[in-house]
């Protein structure tokens, strides 16, 4: 019984652990499904998740893939659009060449084939315009246009410009850049950039011995810092003008070293002889430029057995116009010039460039028959730029350059004569001949446009017109001799100082170098510490600028007489300068002076705010238009200038009194008249003026 109770026992409690387990089982059983369930939305979650992804990122593709697609096609489109934009500026470009051609072609042609009667050269010569054409790039073909549809651009009353040295100015271009604002604030927007290409040192001539046409001096620079210099000065509406040298080329130019080796291609570029008979008919009829320092227009190279011409310096060898290449290849030069963004040309020596013998070799016909062509060959490539003669010469063989209203040479030309005489003027307080060729100038047309200085960087050569003075007493011989010794300092009562330049000890004759402040006497009023000298060399300083912003013409400042620079005599410490006196005027310029000209005290305040006050008088008033009707006035007295422009209803008086003791002006009728200086009306009778004083009177018509 009792192991039966036991078996039972075990029975009954297996299947208690059976119904146990088995009811574990019903209850995990849910439990396992639910697991399961889980897993599968978990999987069937990221499959959707996984499809969802792969659908965007197809749209997605096929987002990139149409917006490839439509890029593709819209730079294809831009591309077209590009070339035919292209293809159109081309076309409008070769249209605005062709007419510009068209309209000189036959003139051209003309003038070309009689001097040189060559067909081929000339057809390189158009092909070669065209080509500078297409490389002149936007910019300056908009500024082209722009000038022509202006007309005239260079004759505004508010053109002033200064001329300077690159080096003593700024050190170099990109210096020259930096200083742009000085130069905005002297009111200049015409800077003339003495001779920068390349030349020999020690053989240069100041430059005007250039070696290379195409090559800017290592030490100032390169011809992309002149482009840029350029660029940035058109957008302060700044022009910029530079030299071109075409009368010579240093020996050190490339034609000129393969000429000296015997190439005969060469040779025929220059003047050469190996007879010494033709040199010796030349020296007959022509004259000597420096007789002293360079006497002679021949150079005998030993190593060739060769004479080649040399009007100027032994190192500049004169180029021979006769021969086409030679024209040609100097058009050249001058288009890639003016492709660097010149607005000015500065035509050196230009009577010289023709050759003749039996002549004087100055000024011949053929001469103006090159710079015709050289205005029109500028019209066609490049018309916004002008030509600038420089004709040293008496008023009535410079006035031929500008050529005749139908058939126009240079735009402007240096007025040279009225510069010297002016300077005569203030050593002999006699204003007879300066009036008489003020009226010469006068009496051109009005379409003529001269460049007016009181200073530059040359010398001052007394060509004055003698056979007027020797009517009035003045012989040539000692009347040279009178304005030498004054303007050194030499002559009692003379405040100049100066040097001479090129003088000859046979025949006395030399020219005179100086700065204009210290020809004025502020040199030698400051070395004295004479405070009452100085205010009159300061007066005598304004009153010659003022006489030079009343004529007719554009007025052209030296760098540094704007701060009234004196004399520089450090040149003698260096050899290569030494032995040129034209340095004393071309030394550095004072920038610690600069410092001063807001000082209405000191003497670089009073004559700068003098100029600014006369500059903005001048922009301001209608009486200074280019166009303006100018003469002078017939006056009592031999010491006093007297000029009247009128213009737009305007008469404007202009007196100067050339003496060191104050005048009495009597006005022509009692008026009203405005003082431009002070800007008062008021009846006006009588005006006095201090020595070397001046007034600008303005009166209604």
């Amino acid at each position: 019984m009792a192991k039966k109770s036991r078996v039972a026992r075990k029975k009954q409690a297996a299947a208690n652990r059976k119904t146990v387990t088995a009811a574990q089982n019903v209850k995990k059983a849910p439990a396992v499904e639910a697991v399961k369930e889980e897993t599968a939305a978990v999987k069937a979650a990221e499959e959707a998740e996984a499809a969802e992804a792969a659908r965007k990122a197809a749209e997605e593709e096929a987002k990139a893939a149409e917006a490839a697609r439509k890029a593709e096609e819209e730079a294809k489109a831009s591309e077209t659009a590009r070339k035919a934009e292209e293809e159109a500026k081309k076309e409008e470009n070769d249209r605005i060449f062709a007419q510009r051609l068209e309209r000189h072609h036959d003139e051209l042609r003309w003038l070309y084939m009689e001097l040189y009667g060559n067909d081929d050269m000339f057809a390189e010569l158009c092909d070669q315009m065209k080509r500078y054409y297409d490389e002149r790039n936007d910019k300056l073909k908009t500024l082209d246009a722009e000038r022509e549809a202006e007309g005239e651009w260079y004759r505004k009353r508010d053109m002033l410009g200064m001329m300077m040295y690159i080096d003593n100015f700024a050190g170099n271009i990109k210096g020259v850049q930096e200083k742009l604002p000085y130069l905005e604030k002297c009111n200049v927007n015409y800077v003339h950039l003495m001779p920068f290409l390349d030349s020999p040192k020690g053989r240069s001539d100041g430059g005007y011995a250039v070696a290379d046409f195409r090559k800017v001096k290592p030490e100032l620079g390169t011809m992309e810092d002149l482009s840029e210099l350029a660029e940035k000065c058109h957008e302060k509406g700044i022009s910029l003008c530079m030299d071109f040298v075409m009368n010579h080329t240093s020996e050190d130019h490339e034609w000129a070293v393969k000429a000296r080796q015997g190439d005969g291609e060469y040779m025929s570029r220059y003047f050469f002889y190996a007879d010494p008979s033709i040199p010796q008919e030349y020296e007959k009829t022509v004259p000597q430029v420096f007789p002293t320092t360079a006497p002679g227009n021949f150079t005998y190279l030993p190593e060739l057995g060769h004479y080649v011409m040399t009007t100027f310096y032994p190192y500049q060898w004169d180029l021979n116009y006769r021969n086409p290449r030679v024209f040609n290849e100097m058009m050249y030069n001058f288009l890639y010039l003016a492709n660097q963004g010149m607005d000015i040309i500065r035509i050196d020596a230009v009577p010289y460039i023709w050759k003749e013998l039996g002549t004087n070799c100055r000024n011949l016909p053929q001469v103006h028959t090159i710079v015709r062509m050289m205005r029109m060959i500028g019209e066609i490539v490049c018309p916004g730029i002008v030509l600038l003669g420089e004709v040293v010469m008496e008023p009535d063989k410079v006035a031929p350059y500008f050529g005749t209203v139908e058939k126009p040479e240079c735009h402007m030309l240096y007025n040279v004569t009225t510069m010297a005489t002016t300077w005569n003027t203030v050593a002999t307080r006699d204003i007879r001949l300066l009036r008489k060729q003020m009226d010469i100038v006068c009496a051109l047309p009005r379409e003529y446009t001269f460049l007016n200085y009181l200073r530059c960087h040359d010398d001052i050569g007394w060509g004055l017109d003698y056979d007027t003075l020797k009517t009035w007493g003045m012989e040539e011989v000692p009347h040279k001799k009178y304005l030498n010794d004054y303007f050194q300092g030499k002559t009692e009562g003379s405040v100049s100082r100066g040097e001479l330049y090129n003088e000859d000890l046979v025949t006395g004759d030399a020219r005179f170098c100086a700065t204009t402040a210290s020809m004025c006497g502020v040199e030698s009023a400051g070395f004295e510490q004479d405070e009452q000298k100085m205010d009159q060399a300061i007066t005598k300083d304004v009153m010659l600028h003022a006489y030079m912003f009343t004529q007719s013409g554009i007025p052209m400042l030296y760098s540094g007489d704007e701060i009234g620079q004196v004399n520089d005599y450090t040149y003698k410490d260096d050899p290569e300068k030494a032995p040129d006196s034209r340095y004393i005027h071309r030394g550095k310029f004072n920038w610690d002076l600069v410092d001063n000209i807001g000082n209405k005290e000191s003497v670089q305040g009073k004559i700068f705010q003098a100029l600014d006050k006369l500059e903005a008088i001048r922009r301001n008033e209608a009486v200074f238009n280019t166009d303006a009707e100018v003469y002078t006035k017939d006056y009592s007295d031999q010491s006093v200038l007297w000029i009247i422009r009128r213009a737009e209803g305007e008469e404007l008086h202009a007196v100067f009194n050339f003496s060191d003791y104050p005048k009495t002006i009597w006005m022509p009728e009692t008026a009203e008249y405005t003082d431009l200086l002070t800007g008062k009306k008021a009846e006006v009778t009588t005006v006095d003026l201090p020595g070397w004083g001046f007034f600008w009177m303005k009166k209604k018509l």
